[in-house]
C-alpha cells in the first residue's frame, strides 16, 4: 500500500505499523516530500482499522536532524514574502495534528539526535522512548526563527512546563535523555539495543485493547489535555514563521552561519 513512498520505510507487523524516516545520509531531515509522505500514511490510517499502534522512528544514527535548511533557504530565495514557508508550515501543522489525533496509539522511537522539527514530530506522539545517548535541541532562535513549527511550542509548554522550556528555547542548548525524561519529552530511557524491546513492551498490551475503547480514550485524553491550555496558537505557526522570514532576519542569520 505504501510501496511508492520515497522518504519513508513503512513496514506492517499485524496491528503495528512501523514508519521510519529513510534518509540516514542526511540525518533524516524534514523536507516537503517527507511531509507529503507522512500525510499519505496518516490519512490512510482510518482505512487500516486493525492498525492499533504506529511506531515513528528514524533509520541510521539519528532520529531526525530537523528541517532541511537548504530547502528552507531555497523557499526564502524564491519568495522573500514567505509564502512558501507559510504553505510548508501549514502542512507541518497538519502532519503533527494527524499524529496526535490518530486512532492508532503513536510511539516515537528516538535514537541519536532529535533537533527542531524532529523534536516536534516526536512530541506529537502519544508515547516516547529514547536511547540513553539521545540528545535534543531547539535551535530555531539561533537561526533567526521563532519556535513555530507544527504546534511544537504549546505542546512543549503543556508537557514540560513553561519555565524549563523558556530556558531551552532562549539558549538553544542541547539536552540529553535523562533531562528529556525529567521534562516528559521522553517517557522512558533505555540502552540503545533495548529500544525495540521497549516499543514491544508498550505495543503488546495496546493491541489487545478494544479498538472502540482505545479510540474514545485517545479522544478523551486529547480533549482534556487541550482543555488545560489557556490558548493553543498552533494555527498561527505558519503565519508567524512567514512574517519573520519576510523581515529578512533568517537570511541574515544564514549568511552569518548561525546555528
Amino acid at each position: 500500500m505504501f510501496a511508492d513512498l520515497k522518504n519513508l520505510d513503512v513496514v506492517r507487523e499485524g496491528p503495528v505499523l512501523h514508519v521510519a524516516f529513510d534518509d540516514p545520509d542526511n540525518g533524516n531531515v524534514v523536507t516537503e516530500p517527507l511531509l507529503d509522505d507522512l500525510l499519505t500514511v496518516l490519512t490512510a490510517l482510518p482505512d487500516l482499522s486493525d492498525v492499533r499502534v504506529l511506531v515513528l522512528s528514524g533509520t541510521g544514527n539519528d532520529f531526525c536532524l530537523g528541517g532541511d535548511r537548504r530547502e528552507f533557504t531555497a523557499m526564502v530565495e524564491e519568495d522573500a514574502t514567505g509564502e512558501g514557508i507559510r504553505a510548508s508550515g501549514d502542512k507541518a501543522r497538519r502532519v503533527c495534528e494527524a499524529l496526535s489525533a490518530s486512532r492508532a496509539v503513536t510511539i516515537a522511537r528516538v535514537q541519536g539526535q532529535a533537533v527542531g522539527a524532529g523534536v516536534a514530530l516526536a512530541l506529537h506522539c502519544d508515547l516516547r522512548v529514547g536511547s540513553e545517548d539521545s540528545r535534543f535541541r531547539l535551535p530555531e532562535l539561533a537561526l533567526g526563527l521563532p519556535t513555530a513549527w507544527g504546534g511544537a511550542l504549546p505542546r512543549l509548554l503543556h508537557e514540560a512546563g513553561a519555565a524549563r522550556i523558556r530556558e531551552l528555547i532562549l539558549t538553544g542548548r542541547a539536552f540529553g535523555a535523562e533531562e528529556a525524561e525529567r521534562l516528559s519529552v521522553l517517557h522512558r530511557v533505555v540502552p540503545a539495543d533495548q529500544l525495540d524491546d521497549a516499543v514491544r513492551d508498550w505495543s503488546k498490551p495496546i493491541v489487545r485493547r478494544s479498538p472502540t475503547a482505545l479510540r474514545v480514550t485517545k479522544a478523551l485524553l486529547n480533549s482534556y489535555s487541550a482543555g488545560t491550555r489557556l490558548a493553543d496558537p498552533a494555527l498561527l505557526d505558519a503565519e508567524l514563521m512567514a512574517s519573520v522570514i519576510a523581515s529578512g532576519h533568517y537570511a541574515r542569520s544564514v549568511a552569518r552561519g548561525g546555528a
